[in-house]
């Protein structure tokens, strides 16, 4: 095994191309259906009296059980998912307040793709790991070791528990931290660790352990270790330390954040506080064994984590306001409970959907666990948030489908698009401190079968909070077809159009759509972290016009936008079937004192060229500068 000492990864770049790598898991798929369901019957703890039924894709732990019972489940489950990146099959692994392992036989888990590993306590302490959570490199060519990295290390979940780091047992490389190499789609949320180092690379494998962004909240952590991570997002957190980064890394309310005065070298971008926060939803047993849902309340210029002094503020919702969907349950059955008053939690799975889940009532919950996925089905919109104050959804994922939809998620009624996507009656004004909030919703478009949809995520309601999505075209996957087929095949316009006033995005990733990536057209907006890759895939520059302009911006703010605050973003290009494609701007927003930009950038991946960062402003990042960005530090320059 080649050892890499941490430190000195702070010039790694993406790998072009870095995701063509997920066509041929059938094999894995197979397996996967078998040890997941041996490895769950044979080491289930009873959920107690009080649980819901929550299937066969949920297991629960005790701490009465042994720990090798425990590993030997999720070392199964960990086999048949590391490489099940298209794959059909979700868990959620919930472990009930107590101690697993010890200093002598810790318990140390591996996770993989659609898995969810989370405590079932109150708070974060209350649930105890003394061992690992960890996630590594895959490697992907021809199963050796010249292309290890962490650039498809997506869809996975680790929270509201306490890891004390023990690496007993592991090599002199694995017991130097507690690694978690992963890409978009995966968050660590409420999380307590001590005892040693987390680092987000890993780099204990062969090269090139490249990696390219992730998300923590409302967490306590020990050093951290940056490392390869292209772009990061921590929020509402403490910190003992944090070292390297490539991009573009940014800090939000952050105890400890490192300081942003040195930005591009490091390149740190730093808010003292959070402007609107709300953290997502989780389930809990109280001391009576029953099961509950904690609601957590919308705060406003926050910092640090919300459990230091007890519980966090927001209501407990008991599970039985809850209707406890499972994937064979109808749209219309799952409509009528919402009808009748009921919250929605949707157990892990995927569920076609051929008619819209309708939220209608103010501050309904729906909330997914071990990565539930809604597929549309029939050209559908597979979830409809009406213009109420504090609905929340969290820990959904929803694919496009076969016929195209025009919209995947819509918060709030529109009746009409022009062609930047604005909606010509966008919704009403729910409350400003109750916002409807998106917590780890995650959308695609192709990957596992091909898909249609005019626009992703459409938001149509003043005072959203969206907390963490990526929106991603896929730009590799199982559908058959070739990279040059895609940009015909697989139909993304838009990835998220924003209409209403006042939303917020803490961790907004966007990928390759055909398009805007974003195009926000309300007014008072904020985004903290933006990451975004134009698509791969046009065939020509004639494809790849808006107008007589030479593609589309990766960031487009409405013209008649008049206050707009973006900090730390990046747009990324790399026109792999057209390398001679130019795109004029990464950023197009409109000239007015009130639409500031904080830290953004643009960098060549080794394909194609952006002509400028915003506006015409910033040299071009082409292929004289392959890794290298293009940063500016404010526009409009102070």
């Amino acid at each position: 095994m080649t050892t890499r000492t941490p430190g000195n990864e702070g010039s790694a770049r993406r790998l072009p191309g870095r995701r063509r790598l997920g066509r041929a898991f059938t094999l894995g798929l197979v397996l996967a259906t078998a040890v997941m369901t041996t490895g769950t019957a044979a080491t289930a703890a009873s959920p107690g009296p009080h649980a819901p039924d929550f299937g066969p894709n949920v297991t629960i732990f005790d701490p009465s059980m042994p720990v090798s019972e425990i590993a030997a489940t999720l070392d199964a489950a960990h086999t048949a998912q590391v490489d099940n990146e298209m794959g059909t099959t979700r868990h959620a692994y919930l472990f009930k307040p107590g101690t697993y392992g010890t200093a002598e036989n810790p318990l140390q888990i591996k996770v993989g793709y659609y898995t969810e590993i989370a405590g079932l306590g109150a708070s974060p302490t209350d649930v105890v790991i003394n061992g690992k959570v960890e996630v590594y490199n895959r490697c992907l060519e021809n199963g050796g070791t010249s292309n290890c990295l962490a650039l498809v290390n997506f869809w996975r979940t680790l929270s509201n528990l306490s890891i004390n780091i023990n690496a007993a047992g592991q090599d002199g490389c694995r017991s130097s931290a507690n690694f978690w190499a992963v890409s978009q789609a995966v968050s660590m949320r409420r999380l307590n660790i001590s005892g040693g180092t987390l680092s987000l690379m890993d780099y204990c494998t062969a090269g090139p352990q490249y990696a390219s962004g992730g998300f923590i909240a409302d967490s306590k952590l020990p050093s951290v270790t940056n490392g390869s991570q292209q772009q990061w997002l921590t929020r509402n957190t403490e910190v003992a330390g944090w070292s390297n980064g490539v991009w573009n890394q940014v800090f939000s309310g952050v105890v400890g954040a490192p300081d942003e005065a040195a930005f591009p070298n490091p390149p740190y971008t730093t808010l003292d506080t959070t402007p609107v926060s709300r953290e997502k939803p989780y389930l809990f047993v109280d001391a009576q064994g029953r099961y509950n849902v904690r609601v957590p309340a919308a705060q406003k210029n926050t910092r640090g984590v919300t459990w230091a002094n007890g519980m966090t503020p927001g209501r407990t919702l008991p599970i039985s306001d809850f209707f406890v969907a499972k994937p064979s349950d109808s749209v219309r059955v799952i409509n009528s409970q919402l009808a009748r008053g009921k919250h929605l939690l949707l157990t892990p799975g995927v569920y076609d959907i051929a008619r819209s889940i309708e939220v209608d009532r103010p501050d309904t919950v729906v909330l997914g666990i071990g990565h539930a996925t809604l597929t549309a089905v029939n050209g559908s919109t597979p979830l409809d948030v009406a213009d109420v104050p504090g609905a929340v959804i969290a820990g959904v994922t929803i694919d496009a489908g076969l016929q195209k939809s025009p919209v995947l998620l819509r918060v709030g009624r529109s009746h009409g698009r022009d062609d930047h996507g604005r909606g010509d009656d966008h919704g009403r004004r729910p409350g400003s401190n109750n916002p409807t909030t998106l917590s780890d919703v995650y959308f695609r478009v192709g990957g596992p079968h091909v898909g249609k949809a005019d626009t992703a995520l459409e938001v149509n309601s003043d005072n959203v909070l969206i907390d963490h999505t990526w929106v991603w075209r896929a730009d590799h996957g199982v559908e058959g077809f070739t990279d040059t087929q895609r940009w015909n095949t697989n139909i993304g316009r838009y990835g998220a159009v924003i209409n209403g006033d006042h939303v917020t995005a803490t961790g907004l990733f966007v990928e390759h759509f055909q398009r805007y990536n974003t195009v926000w057209n309300g007014d008072d907006g904020t985004t903290i972290l933006y990451q975004n890759e134009l698509p791969y895939d046009p065939p020509t520059q004639a494809d790849w016009m808006n107008g007589s302009v030479e593609g589309y911006a990766g960031y487009k703010v409405g013209n008649r936008v008049k206050t707009h605050k973006l900090y730390g973003a990046g747009v990324y290009v790399f026109n792999q079937n057209n390398p001679a494609i130019h795109t004029e701007n990464g950023f197009e927003v409109p000239a007015t004192p009130g639409v500031k930009l904080h830290h953004i950038m643009t960098v060549n991946l080794s394909a194609g060229i952006i002509d400028h960062v915003v506006n015409g402003v910033g040299d071009p990042a082409d292929t004289t500068k392959i890794g290298v960005p293009v940063y500016i530090t404010d526009y409009p320059a102070p």
